[in-house]
């Protein structure tokens, strides 16, 4: 099969057997270190999305793609709302909701957020029912002041199911004896856990009714959140929503309300991702060394070539083949250990927590026990084409200097 002459070359050189041991031993070690940089950067990035899967899931999990409210006051014609959503395919779900600060006392005192729900439409547009360690989203009833407690706000408050919380919002009763902070006592139906300690430690959920009479809303709510069959189309959506109905509305998605959470999640896994890099740098440090004592070997294989007519840039493509194939063999190697370590590595922490004994990522300290990872093609795509740049880069200096070999001053004393 016809073959290039660099190519052909190229490739002879690999399979031949070196004089210099030591050059093989570069070699090997060049192909060691970047297999070890890609499993470990592939692996790495795989964790770090996982995570970042993880935490946006469980966000998620409690709030809405997107939301709609009113920019003055509560929001009047929230059932338009519903009923215009419906009517889009994009949308899954819609649903009213009221939200407020308050304080919560129990046995002890708790700031948190009272957020008014409507129970048979919650579950379209949040996971919360599905979430409840104690009681149902059901046990919010109209008129009876039942309230949803988050587990750690519950564990603040020292309340449980059955026991009376009181309610105290910033909005001020005026009365003969001067104005009085309002206040509702609530009874305790039940208790969620959602994964995530804004949440946990900061949320009450009561009867959308109920929250509208706390706050003396009348018939109006907050706003109506959405959820959608892509949340990355969260504000086009909303906002088509919002133009459709009369006046003016504050229009919001879920990247926006954490966008600096999200971006310091991105921002870590960017810095990991340069850090790890280097790994697979300093392997391509080692192929630099490996080709250039190669170089040195065959100063007089190379002499022979030029003065058979090879040209220099042939001579350089000659090493240049040598490295990638060097580079792409560790490449390959490194590439299907990453994806095979990522996508077990739930199992190769269980195995080593059975060995020690002890669990590494307990699940009464840590909201997330395990290690998730989540191996996207782009990720590893990235990783190969980075360790695939730093391995050509590596062959250049080596294949220059063969390529300036003089033939008279390399055949001199042979």
């Amino acid at each position: 099969m016809f073959q290039p002459l660099p190519f052909s070359i190229g490739l002879r050189y690999l399979r031949a057997k070196r004089r210099n041991g030591f050059i093989s031993f570069i070699s090997m070690a060049s192909i060691l270190g970047i297999i070890i940089g890609v499993i470990a950067l592939i692996t790495t990035i795989a964790v770090m999305s996982g995570f970042q899967q993880e935490l946006r899931e469980r966000i998620l999990g409690m709030v809405a793609h997107a939301t709609v409210s009113g920019i003055d006051g509560p929001l009047q014609d929230w059932p338009r709302a519903i009923k215009l959503a419906a009517e889009d395919p994009r949308v899954l779900g819609a649903a009213p909701y009221v939200e407020t600060e308050s304080l919560l006392q129990g046995r002890q005192r708790r700031g948190a957020i009272i957020r008014g729900v409507l129970p048979e439409l919650e579950p379209r547009v949040s996971e919360i029912a599905d979430k409840m360690k104690q009681g149902r989203l059901d046990d919010l009833k109209a008129g009876e002041f039942n309230i949803i407690l988050g587990q750690e706000l519950a564990l603040m408050l020292g309340v449980g199911p059955g026991d009376a919380v009181n309610v105290f919002v910033s909005e001020a009763t005026v009365t003969p004896v001067g104005a009085l902070p309002r206040a509702k006592r609530f009874t305790v139906v039940g208790v969620f856990e959602a994964g995530a300690q804004e949440y946990d430690l900061g949320l009450a959920l009561v009867h959308l009714a109920d929250a509208q009479r706390l706050g003396r809303m009348g018939e109006g709510v907050t706003g109506v959140r959405l959820k959608l069959t892509d949340m990355w189309e969260a504000w086009p959506v909303a906002r088509e929503l919002s133009d459709r109905m009369d006046g003016y509305y504050r229009v919001r998605d879920w990247g926006r309300d954490h966008a600096n959470f999200f971006r310091a999640l991105k921002m870590e896994k960017t810095v990991m991702f340069i850090l790890l890099s280097l790994v697979i740098a300093i392997a391509a440090f080692n192929l630099v060394s490996s080709l250039v004592m190669l170089v040195q070997d065959k100063q007089s294989d190379i002499a022979i070539l030029r003065t058979l007519g090879m040209s220099p840039g042939a001579v350089m493509r000659v090493f240049i083949v040598q490295g990638l194939v060097i580079g792409v063999v560790g490449i390959a190697v490194g590439v299907s250990g990453g994806v095979l370590l990522a996508s077990n590595l739930s199992h190769v922490v269980r195995f080593i927590e059975g060995l020690v004994g002890a669990e590494l990522m307990p699940s009464d300290v840590y909201y997330i026990s395990g290690v998730p990872t989540a191996v996207y093609a782009s990720d590893v795509a990235m990783v190969a084409g980075v360790a695939f740049v730093l391995c050509l880069l590596a062959t250049l200096y080596p294949a220059w200097r063969a390529s300036r070999t003089d033939p008279a001053t390399a055949l001199r004393y042979e």
